[in-house]
This record gives structure tokens, C-alpha cells and sequence, in this order.
């Protein structure tokens, strides 16, 4: 009979919940039982304790990511310039190959990635994709009467395409509606509306950088420019209210949509966010690398609203391993159980994926350490 071992970590997460001073017992092959620490030596004094280091469990997952973004040099440096000078550039090149390629530098095997411009991204994802989670599919435009029927019907005829490379137990199909600032009113009501007729799980950019607020606070910033310089009317979008506020307003929170970034809230935009059930997704080393700051964590807790864990793309974050965020977010003195649960239980539930524990007989492959 192979030597059994007990391994530990700073947080063990079996599928409950993050907990200190536990442990999993384990001939090499598979996990033969958790418990705490203290129980499972007494019980199984010959076995050999390893520490493991911060994490052993249930593994983490990333919630927001942009694969077709590629994996190129990391951006540093303000959020439009990041748009101007990164993400513009690629913009012929976006799509599935450059999806495929960042996919296999994802190191987590659940992801909620947004799809822009290249279908077959989708058919790709839906049909084939090593993941499980959520692709996508990003809406934006801001233009006439005619401009927004085009929009809709042609992300109508995309949902009816696209559900049927759905597999069972398999990652599923979701709607983007870019972000406040970059579809008019009746467009982000209406691909909301058409997620929630067919189903669709959301994920909606919000309120991630200083210039979003300041376009709707006073129309002053560096968006506000970009929209002169493109001839949208000054008055598309309400002055005077906050991302949060003007999301609430048009009755797209009543959807629950998972919002991402979430960094410039004050207290009445979180206790907007809690009233409606929303989710947010932090990607705190691009918000970091996009000179946006940090969301309110403190905040988040206090009026508990769930946070989850994403990498945004490679070239504002770094990397496209949800992990690196955890670290990040240790370093700077965020409590261990509540990072660890961002990434694990609420990232799972924001992309609609069930925690399932790690049980006794199962093999010592589906548990995640480092």
C-alpha cells in the first residue's frame, strides 16, 4: 500500500468553504478524506504532512477575460490610450486565431471570455474550446434608428446560430452589451431585453476608469472628447448620474447582468448594486496597469455584493491566470478567505457553474495548490 500523506496550506478549500488548519489525506493517487489538521494527524500519525503554501482545493476560476486580445506586451498607462494604442491596433487581427492562442496560455479550465467581431470564435468556444463558462458575445455602437435595428437584428440572428454549438454540461453562449458609454440607451435596453427573453447570462463593462465617470458626471474626460470627435450628441447619455446610476435608471440592473470592474462606485452605487443582486468581476491588475485604481473593496463587503475574480486581457493585465490576481491581492493586505472565495465559489457562480466538492475517491488531478 503506497505511504499516505496529508497535505496542507494556508486556505484549504474542499468545495465548501476556505478554511485554515485543514487538510486532505491521500495515497498519491487519490484524495481519501479532508478534515482539520489537528484530526487528521492524530488519526494518521505515520503519514507524511506536506505544506503546500497559500491554496489547496476546489480550482480557481477566471471570470472575465478577453482572449482575442491575443497575449501581447502588457500596456501601462491610462484606459483611453490603452484603447487607442492596443486595442484599436489589433482590430483587423482580432479574432479566432488570436483567441486560439491565448486560450492555450489560459491557465484555468473555466473562463467567462468576451467575443468581439469574429463568430467563429463562438464556434469555436461552444464546439471545441478546452473550457467550460461563458463566451460572450460583445454588442456596441452608437448611430441612428436604423444603426440600432441593424445591431439588434443581426445579434438576434447570431444568438439563433450559435446556441445550436451548445453542448450538454458544456460552455454556454452570453451577451455583452459593451459598456454604458458605448451603446446608445435603446441598444443596451434592447440586448438586454433579448439576453433575458432567451436566457442569456450577461457580463457588462461598468464604471472602470475615471474618464467613464467623468463622461457622465460633467461630459468631461477623455471618452466625452472621443464621443465630440465622433460627432455623438452631447446629450445621448444623462448628465449627472453615475455608471451605476444610469445602468439602474434604464432598468438594466433588473436583469442582474454580472458588471465588471466596478472601481469607480461610491457607497449609493454599491448599495444600488446590492439592492439588484449584481455580481462584479475585479481584474485589479489591469485596473492597476490602466491607472484606474482598485474598487472599494471595503465597500463591496460591507453592503455584500458578490465579488469574483478576472484577468482581463493579457495586455492590461499580464497574464491570464486568475491566480496572479489572488497574489496581487494578498500582497496588498485583502483577507486570504475572501480573495480565495472570489476566485473560486463566486467566480463559479458568475458564470453559472456549480461548486462541486472534491470527494473521497477522487483523483488527486482535480486538486488545485500553490
Amino acid at each position: 500500500m503506497p505511504p499516505l500523506e496529508i497535505w496542507t496550506a494556508e486556505l484549504v478549500h474542499p468545495g465548501d468553504r476556505a478554511r485554515p488548519d485543514y487538510g486532505l489525506l491521500t495515497d498519491g493517487r487519490s484524495v481519501l478524506g479532508w478534515g482539520p489538521l489537528e484530526d487528521l494527524r492524530r488519526d494518521h500519525p505515520s503519514a507524511r504532512l506536506r505544506r503546500l503554501g497559500a491554496y489547496l482545493g476546489v480550482p480557481a476560476v477566471n471570470a472575465h477575460v478577453h482572449l482575442d486580445l491575443g497575449t501581447g506586451p502588457v500596456f501601462r498607462g491610462p484606459f483611453m490610450d490603452f484603447v487607442f494604442e492596443a486595442v484599436f491596433p489589433l482590430s483587423e487581427a482580432r479574432g479566432l486565431d488570436l483567441a486560439r492562442k491565448a486560450g492555450r496560455a489560459a491557465a484555468q479550465p473555466a473562463l467567462g471570455d468576451i467575443v468581439a467581431k469574429d463568430p467563429r470564435t463562438l464556434e469555436w468556444w461552444l464546439g471545441e474550446a478546452p473550457f467550460a463558462g461563458v463566451a460572450y458575445w460583445e454588442v456596441l455602437g452608437i448611430g441612428d434608428r436604423a444603426f440600432e435595428d441593424r445591431i439588434l437584428a443581426e445579434t438576434r440572428a447570431l444568438v439563433r446560430r450559435y446556441r445550436r454549438y451548445e453542448r450538454p454540461g458544456g460552455p454556454r453562449l452570453g451577451l455583452s452589451p459593451h459598456a454604458p458609454y458605448s451603446l446608445t440607451p435603446r441598444l443596451m435596453r434592447e440586448v438586454v431585453a433579448l439576453a433575458r427573453e432567451e436566457g442569456l447570462p450577461l457580463q457588462i463593462h461598468a464604471a472602470e476608469s475615471p474618464d467613464e465617470a467623468a463622461y457622465f458626471r460633467d461630459r468631461s474626460g477623455a471618452i466625452a472628447a472621443f464621443h465630440r470627435q465622433k460627432g455623438v450628441p452631447d446629450d445621448l447619455h444623462p448628465v449627472g448620474l453615475s455608471p451605476i446610476e444610469y445602468l439602474a435608471e434604464l432598468g438594466v440592473l433588473e436583469a442582474r447582468p454580472v458588471l465588471v470592474h466596478g472601481v469607480q462606485v461610491d457607497e449609493a452605487d454599491v448599495r444600488i448594486l446590492a439592492e439588484h443582486g449584481v455580481r462584479v468581476v475585479s481584474c485589479p491588475r489591469s485596473n492597476v496597469n490602466l491607472e484606474a485604481g482598485l474598487p472599494p473593496y471595503a465597500l463591496y463587503r460591507k453592503h455584500g455584493v458578490a465579488l469574483a475574480l478576472g484577468t482581463d486581457s493579457a495586455l492590461s493585465g499580464g497574464s491570464l491566470d486568475v491566480r496572479d490576481e489572488v497574489r496581487f491581492l494578498l500582497e496588498r493586505g485583502e483577507p486570504a478567505a475572501l480573495v480565495f472565495d472570489a476566485a473560486v465559489r463566486h467566480g463559479r457562480a458568475v458564470l453559472g457553474l456549480r461548486l462541486e466538492p472534491i470527494e473521497a475517491g477522487a483523483p488527486l488531478q482535480q486538486v488545485e495548490f500553490w
